[in-house]
């Protein structure tokens, strides 16, 4: 497998222009034609323009440990006690890493709460970790910024009167670094969300239960499932996607469905696609350190998604990690993970927290939910 290259993933625009939420909800989304597995078929495949890898891709040596990462506790927040707790516990985080905080328990914080709850993450830890465990599934998000996203980059308080506008780059996007607080001064973010106390205790099992499972000499192969739906402006990623076809040397299968949903398949490491609901995840068998998310408007509003479907059904589900944007942000392909920087980083062995940052040039909207530290490639 030839892989992507920094450049290469710089992701220009479609050409068409970016449509509103209102022009993609202009209408019932028509069952696409599948076959097989919920559509993973050579027909579907083979219905797709001509695909490539992008190479070569930037070698990455090391990833992300317990020793670099914060986990913050809300101790005005019952969920949050319970899940720090246990989380601390599970991944062995150092006593002198764990910082607790008093926060509203609500979606979202005003940029004042946001700036005092900031300097506090700043003082606590100084230079200490690379990234942060948030033990909570509210707030997420800072006015129309996610929590994850103005932590790591800074509040955008702009980008509220024109959330379809182009947000601030991460630097951090394709980057070989395996430090994003030394090497970018980005401290990335993600939440221990799921909808209730034993939802999260199964989602952290899950992450510590993938480390080094995958890529094993003999193991059953796991597969990539990367979606095109009905709905063509959620499906603009599409164009991002890699050639189907099996991976023998890293033990996957790579899928090109034309499906609005997955039905009956299993061993599912990605599951990318674009719709505002997704059906059948009942139906669907995620491996343990899988990641999972569809490209909407609202799915990182874990509260009320406007009627589409937030990233915590994919937790519900199975995924161990997801990806969802905290206000309108159009369907620029930036703000949302590309596929094959996704899978190209997590096969080398990156947690689901570097992975994910590293697929989302333009993540001030995007809020990152999961367990950070699954890394079913690490060895």
């Amino acid at each position: 497998m030839a892989a992507c290259s920094l450049s290469a993933l710089a992701l220009a625009q479609p050409n068409s222009p970016p449509e509103k939420e209102a022009a993609a909800n202009g209408g019932p989304a028509s069952q696409a034609a599948s076959a097989g597995n919920g559509g993973a078929s050579a027909a579907s495949a083979a219905a797709a323009p001509v695909r490539k890898w992008i190479s070569p891709v930037p070698r990455v040596f090391g990833r992300l440990g317990p020793k670099d990462l914060g986990l913050i506790i809300n101790e005005d927040d019952p969920y949050s006690v319970q899940v720090g707790a246990y989380y601390a516990k599970a991944r062995r985080i150092p006593a002198d890493q764990i910082l607790r905080v008093s926060l509203p328990l609500k979606p979202s914080l005003s940029p004042q709460e946001f700036e005092a709850f900031s300097k506090k993450v700043d003082a606590f830890y100084g230079s200490r970790v690379q990234g942060l465990a948030l033990a909570w599934k509210q707030p997420f998000s800072v006015d129309c910024n996610s929590i994850t996203g103005a932590r790591a980059l800074g509040y955008d308080g702009r980008l509220c009167s024109k959330t379809c506008d182009k947000s601030r780059p991460s630097s951090y996007f394709g980057s070989i670094s395996t430090k994003p607080y030394r090497d970018h001064h980005i401290r990335l973010g993600m939440l221990l969300a799921a909808k209730d106390v034993e939802g999260a205790k199964a989602l952290i099992d899950r992450g510590v239960r993938s480390d080094g499972t995958l890529g094993l000499r003999g193991a059953p192969p796991v597969d990539v499932h990367f979606v095109t739906t009905s709905d063509s402006v959620r499906s603009v990623r599409q164009m991002f996607f890699p050639p189907a076809g099996p991976e023998p040397k890293v033990g996957l299968n790579v899928f090109l469905d034309q499906t609005d949903a997955l039905r009956n398949v299993d061993r599912v490491l990605i599951y990318m696609t674009g719709k505002a609901t997704v059906d059948g995840l009942d139906t669907v068998g995620f491996v343990p350190g899988a990641l999972a998310d569809h490209l909407t408007s609202f799915g990182g509003k874990l509260d009320d998604p406007h009627g589409q479907m937030s990233v915590l059904s994919w937790i519900e589900a199975g995924a161990t990690a997801s990806y969802g944007t905290t206000s309108e942000p159009c369907a620029h392909v930036q703000k949302f993970p590309n596929p094959q920087a996704l899978l190209l980083f997590y096969i080398q062995g990156a947690t689901a927290l570097e992975a994910y940052w590293k697929s989302v040039m333009w993540p001030q909207q995007g809020l990152f939910v999961g367990e950070p530290l699954a890394a079913p490639y690490g060895r």
